[in-house]
């Protein structure tokens, strides 16, 4: 089977992808808001297979992310190779602000981060010129203030690298190729064939996403868009496309030919009850050269479900591999969680370690997930429409109200429990559901009493936009708990924020609390999607 392009590259809530060339490899990173670690980052060797090989942000000394809500944290990073090192510039939002990091290795260590002094705004950039210097690129207000909300500039300065301060003037260069644009944002300029281009997007992270493109003949003169903006977009299609927000592109050439990763979303459901569950996920589109500009997906003007290494259409079989497969069981034998499991604003291992009791994950109880302080999960990106999650717990309980599971989480005000809970001297299994921060209890079954640490096997199935909700003493022997449960409350539509859902496992001390006498040990996590549909059909 030849190889080809299989969207989405990253299925999943992997927004604001960029990608970066060094000797013949290729890395990708994405934002990851207030999930740690943080800013996956993704390795091929041609740059349709990719591997993850770490995040950029792994240790707490980096950075700091109590108190923030899940939608916050970092924003739009860019990765960038000069000079035999690499670069990782973005924004904390809310804290340091815009900053960047370096790495000799991509797959780490990374830098503490350098921040960068009087960088306003977000999505920051780099471009590293061939005359020697290195400019700083990002997005910001109209500095004489924005006349409307999104009235935003790109704008450059020139920056030395060495100690992260900005040198001479700043200088905004372009505010946007339509009327009246709101949010151009996530700017990145290239040098190409003598000619300085500038990728970005405007229109705001939903339905109205696009990427545009300007040029230059030099970096600080005046530029101009292609009549013909934007060069990538979907907003024309309404209401029922397939996918969707499309935006926020980054360029780059492999085996010779011109490719741009961007995110989208695929929604769920038919009319108006489309739902984003999975965020904005990671695509790729083929560019062709044309007059001087470039022309992304040249065949059908869309992000299509897979293409030939020559930018072509086809039509994706069996055999085609998706272009990152994840383990579906985990079976905590290492004595790290893998590149892919994340926690919320920190995962302080005396809480959270595979390495107290062989083969388990063991998580002691956390605050509350309904607030921003000390919370207690390991969870992984949904990356289907249609998927079943299942675990085994054991329950060391501790106090009343101390609780453990399954979280099916959107966010601290949306998102759904599967819990093992001690009340008095029985110990219940519940559905939880959080809706705009209000708990409403949907399922509830007595399992047992006097018992330390009761056992279970719970499990979580997502039939499309329909959640069911089991329990059992093992997999062969599963009960039904509550089925037919709607999941749009696990969209951004609905929930708000730009991230997309995760599932997983959590602790939660029932004194609110970080506790050490009451825990939770995991033999095992099975996550594994039903079906390869591209969209939701």
């Amino acid at each position: 089977m030849a190889l080809r392009v299989i969207n989405p590259v990253l299925a999943g809530f992997y927004p604001d992808p960029s990608v970066c060339e060094a000797d013949g490899v290729f890395y990708m990173v994405c934002s990851s808001f207030a999930y740690f670690p943080g800013l996956p980052i993704f390795r091929s060797k041609n740059g349709f297979k990719w591997e993850q090989i770490g995040n950029v942000i792994d240790r707490p000394d980096q950075l700091n992310f109590d108190g923030v809500g899940v939608s916050r944290g970092l924003f739009a990073p860019t990765i960038r190779y000069h000079n035999k090192k690499f670069y990782c510039i973005c924004t904390q939002v809310d804290k340091l602000g815009n900053f960047f990091v370096t790495a000799d290795d991509p797959a780490g260590p990374w830098s503490n981060p350098i921040a960068i002094e009087g960088a306003e705004g977000i999505d920051p950039s780099l471009f590293f010129d061939d005359d020697g210097t290195s400019w700083y690129v990002g997005t910001r207000p109209a500095p004489e203030g924005p006349k409307y909300d999104g009235n935003w500039e790109i704008w450059i300065q020139r920056i030395n690298l060495d100690n992260g301060a900005l040198l001479g003037e700043p200088k905004g260069i372009w505010r946007g190729a339509l009327r009246n644009c709101v949010w151009p944002e996530g700017p990145h300029i290239y040098k190409i064939n003598g000619m300085y281009y500038l990728i970005h997007a405007e229109g705001g992270t939903g339905p109205d996403h696009a990427v545009c493109v300007a040029r230059c003949q030099t970096i600080d003169g005046e530029w101009e868009g292609k009549k013909s903006n934007p060069i990538l977009t979907h907003r024309h299609l309404g209401a029922s496309a397939g996918v969707r927000n499309v935006g926020h592109g980054d360029l780059v050439c492999m085996g010779g030919r011109w490719w741009m990763c961007c995110l989208a979303s695929r929604p769920y459901g038919e009319g108006d009850s489309r739902f984003c569950n999975m965020g904005r996920e990671t695509f790729f589109v083929p560019v062709k050269w044309e007059d001087g500009w470039p022309v992304c997906s040249w065949e059908t003007g869309l992000i299509e479900n897979a293409y030939s290494l020559a930018g072509n259409v086809v039509v994706r079989t069996d055999e085609d591999a998706d272009a990152v497969t994840f383990p579906t069981m985990d079976d905590f034998n290492e004595p790290e969680l893998a590149d892919y499991w994340i926690s919320l604003r920190e995962r302080n291992e005396n809480f959270i370690t595979c390495t107290q009791v062989s083969g388990k994950l063991r998580i002691y109880g956390g605050e509350p997930l309904t607030g921003n302080g000390k919370v207690h999960m390991a969870v992984r990106r949904q990356t289907s429409f249609s998927f079943e999650a299942s675990t085994v717990v054991h329950a060391n309980f501790a106090h009343d109200n101390d609780a453990c599971g399954i979280v099916c989480f959107q966010n601290e005000r949306f998102h759904f429990r599967l819990q093992l809970i001690q009340r008095g001297k029985l110990y219940l299994l519940q559905l939880v559901q959080v809706a705009d921060g209000k708990e409403t209890l949907l399922a509830e079954e007595v399992m047992t009493g006097g018992s330390s640490t009761p056992y279970c096997v719970i499990r979580v199935v997502a039939e499309g936009q329909r959640l069911f909700f089991e329990y059992g003493p093992d997999e062969r022997n599963m009960h039904l708990l509550k089925n037919d449960v709607d999941a749009s409350i696990l969209s951004p539509e609905k929930a708000g924020g730009f991230v997309g859902t995760v599932v997983g496992l959590f602790a939660a001390s029932g004194d609110g609390r970080e506790s050490n006498d009451f825990y939770a040990d995991f033999d095992w996590f099975k996550y594994e999607n039903i079906g390869r549909n591209w969209i939701f059909k």
